[in-house]
């Protein structure tokens, strides 16, 4: 693409990156583009991972994995270096909510499982400048704000287990008749998915009915659009510059604290507005309804001192406590996990569990987890009496969405609390000892 929009900021060099392979026109583009790039050879990048994640949604989605897959061997042939992996979705179409965004949110889930599998910092995503328009005007039927209208980034990090990804849009500037054209020009193939065809979708509709409408009344209109994003986006980096000035008594780490932000909604509702909403950005979650935040705000100004609230929002919940407001995973509630007993060195100062207390207890089958029943007292520290577990949550600040933690028996005594400690009368300080730990499931 002779006549491409460079953008001023490219992937950082590394050893490895990826590129999100649908087998549609954009990707396949992306993919060549990114092999014959030279300013990827002289970042010294030795991998290119062509990624595909297979929804099993549609018949022909075997088929895309299989041509995906073929693909990435044409340009392992011709000596470029190309890996190739996918994943594949259990997603069910006549499930609650609405079937795109969960296959989205699904699948760039399951592409930052693969960027971490293969140690990737940086994926390419093939969306162009008509993707751009579209969601431009979805936003828009949606009444959303400056955040929704500013579309998709041309550059964003996403959290994963081994560590942070940043997704890259490299082809944003470029309209799909010049994708068109490139592909043309270079004799590539591609598939179509048959679901693009149906105007049921609102996307759909827009990209079949709408954008040729607006071509004809404005033949930049499409250039417009996107353009319009990156203002908007534009725009949206001083909304959270001005959130973080006005939240700095209100911002703490992962949570909002309540009064300092009342006090705010009380004088000035939209920079009160534009704090929560930064805030939920931080965490990840979508941003509610302007009805959703109207009930949040109602709610928040009849509450008392030690009142608890929940909200049910983007698979998570949102609670007060304690004058805080945090964001919760369903997970958090009943984290699956194990206790695992790690070794101490003899002459490390550690109190621990007697090693071989420990092997016998496991030899007898006498080590059990289990959860509160009400009833448990424990004593963590020196000269200091056995406390209820609800005493002891209190008195560490342990939220109550936490407060369902595993607990080890051995010999049919309580031991240990993940998150709280260990029984201190049976702690020793010397000879061969372990340290029992709660481990989360992965």
């Amino acid at each position: 693409m002779a006549n491409s929009r460079k953008s001023p900021q490219s992937p950082k060099p590394g050893k490895r990156i990826a590129v999100a392979l649908s087998g549609g026109l954009d990707s396949v583009v992306l993919l060549d583009t990114v092999c014959k790039a030279q300013a990827f050879q002289s970042q010294n990048i030795e991998e290119i991972w062509a990624l595909h994640i297979h929804h099993g949604l549609q018949k022909p989605a075997d088929e895309w994995l299989e041509f995906c897959e073929k693909l990435t061997a044409q340009y392992q042939k011709k000596k470029y270096p190309v890996a190739f992996d996918f994943r594949l979705l259990h997603l069910i179409p006549s499930a609650e909510g609405n079937i795109e965004a969960r296959a989205r949110t699904a699948r760039y889930e399951a592409l930052a499982d693969l960027c971490a599998e293969h140690q990737i910092e940086d994926l390419l995503l093939a969306h162009h400048q008509n993707d751009q328009a579209e969601t431009v005007l979805l936003q828009l039927l949606r009444g959303a704000g400056v955040a929704g209208l500013s579309a998709m980034p041309s550059e964003r990090m996403i959290s994963a287990d081994q560590g942070p990804i940043t997704i890259w849009r490299p082809l944003l500037g470029e309209s799909r008749e010049a994708l068109e054209a490139y592909a043309k020009a270079n004799q590539l193939k591609w598939i179509e998915d048959p679901s693009n065809q149906s105007t049921r979708y609102r996307r759909n509709a827009i990209r079949k009915d709408i954008i040729p409408r607006l071509g004809k009344i404005q033949p930049e209109a499409i250039a417009n659009l996107a353009r319009s994003a990156q203002l908007l986006g534009d725009a949206q980096f001083l909304l959270d510059r001005l959130a973080q000035a006005d939240g700095k008594t209100i911002l703490n780490q992962d949570h909002l604290e309540l009064k300092p932000l009342l006090e705010l909604h009380k004088h000035d509702l939209p920079a009160a507005n534009n704090v929560l909403r930064y805030w939920l950005k931080l965490q990840n979650l979508a941003m509610p309804s302007q009805e959703r935040l109207q009930s949040w705000w109602s709610d928040l100004q009849t509450v008392g001192a030690n009142t608890q609230l929940k909200w049910l929002h983007d698979d998570h919940e949102i609670a007060l406590w304690r004058g805080q407001l945090s964001v919760v995973k369903m997970q958090e509630q009943h984290t699956a996990g194990q206790w695992v007993f790690t070794p101490l060195p003899l002459r490390s100062k550690t109190l621990g569990l007697s090693l071989e207390w420990v092997n016998q207890a496991k030899a007898s089958g006498s080590i059990e987890e289990r959860q509160r029943s009400g009833a448990e007292r424990l004593q963590l520290k020196s000269k200091t009496p056995r406390k209820t577990l609800k005493n002891l949550f209190q008195e560490n600040a342990i939220p109550p969405w936490q407060r369902q933690a595993p607990l080890l028996f051995i010999d049919g005594q309580l031991i240990a609390v993940a998150g709280l400690g260990v029984s201190f009368p049976h702690l020793i300080g010397s000879g061969k000892r372990v340290l029992p730990e709660w481990q989360p499931a992965q």
